[in-house]
């Protein structure tokens, strides 16, 4: 996702000569392509969230287009009073990006597991927060994240995710995406976890199933017409995140359906139980730890299917 990022950024960057990106002293390899290419709108911050996020809303308020990026908790939590005070109160046009959303950064411990981020960046009044399943939905989140005019999060994975769409029709924030459409069962997912969603899907279609998919690349604005529609048809709504199940993105489903007059869904929420890992490890070990792989979203549809 991260190279999908940078090559769509610099595409965008060479037309509008008022995109900016700015780093956070990392990322270099990645970054190369940008700053060979547009080294007038490039700016390397340091290791200085705070400073970053500042500097990118001074830059943004005198016009700019404004990118910030680093890796895990450090462009968001790190610095979230720059970006709820400098930022998100001014709607400056401010794009947080973070790489290495959930567990990718997992072997380095909880302090770069970032398993809160889309709570409290989606917490922040008129901030638009995104993240993409595949390759197809990133360089379409980076694309529309360039043409709207305010703050926003885009929370990508780090790299090898594997390509869902071909192609999007009419990609729009606030949308979500139909993979598949089913019965009884639907499964919402956000973001790079997607990959064990396909995996479990594929094991619920030979157990007999046939479950319905849909990603939301926007955990909010989230799509709350295909929310109520999907809770008044089918039996159980999955949620699937890699993320706390506290104030994310199960969490905005959760609000739409509790404020519904009539439903038929069941609501079951996949994610992370309101704790930090204690386990170091890769993301695949990690998900796997704390029932969030293939084998687990299998189980507990069904554990939920026949209680």
């Amino acid at each position: 996702m991260r190279d999908t990022f940078v090559d769509t950024l610099v595409k965008l960057a060479k037309k509008d000569k008022n995109i900016e990106l700015i780093t956070g002293d990392l990322g270099f390899g990645v970054l190369k392509p940008f700053w060979e290419q547009c080294p007038d709108q490039f700016t390397n911050a340091g290791i200085a969230e705070q400073n970053m996020t500042t500097v990118a809303a001074g830059m943004a308020l005198e016009g700019k287009t404004v990118f910030t990026y680093s890796i895990g908790n450090f462009p968001t939590l790190r610095c979230l009073e720059q970006i709820r005070n400098d930022c998100a109160y001014h709607n400056a046009n401010v794009k947080i990006v973070c790489i290495g959303g959930g567990f990718v950064y997992g072997s380095l411990g909880m302090s770069h597991q970032a398993t809160e981020d889309l709570a409290i960046l989606r917490a922040l009044p008129d901030v638009v927060v995104m993240a993409p399943a595949d390759l197809v939905e990133a360089e379409e989140c980076t694309k529309a994240l360039a043409n709207y005019q305010g703050t926003a999060y885009l929370r990508l994975g780090r790299g090898g995710e594997k390509r869902i769409h071909e192609s999007i029709e009419d990609f729009q924030i606030g949308k979500a995406i139909k993979v598949n459409d089913g019965e009884k069962i639907v499964i919402f997912s956000t973001g790079a976890i997607f990959e064990e969603v396909k995996e479990a899907y594929e094991q619920l279609v030979a157990a007999g199933y046939n479950p319905a998919i849909y990603t939301f690349p926007t955990v909010k604005p989230i799509d709350k017409s295909m929310i109520e529609q999907c809770a008044e048809k089918f039996d159980i709504v999955v949620t699937c995140e890699e993320h706390n199940i506290i104030g994310g993105f199960g969490s905005a489903v959760a609000e739409i359906m509790a404020e519904m007059k009539r439903k038929k869904a069941y609501l079951l929420r996949i994610g992370l139980n309101d704790e930090y890992s204690v386990k170091v490890g890769n993301q695949k070990y990690l998900r796997e730890q704390y029932g969030m792989n293939s084998e687990a979203i299998v189980r507990k549809i069904e554990e939920a299917i026949n209680a």
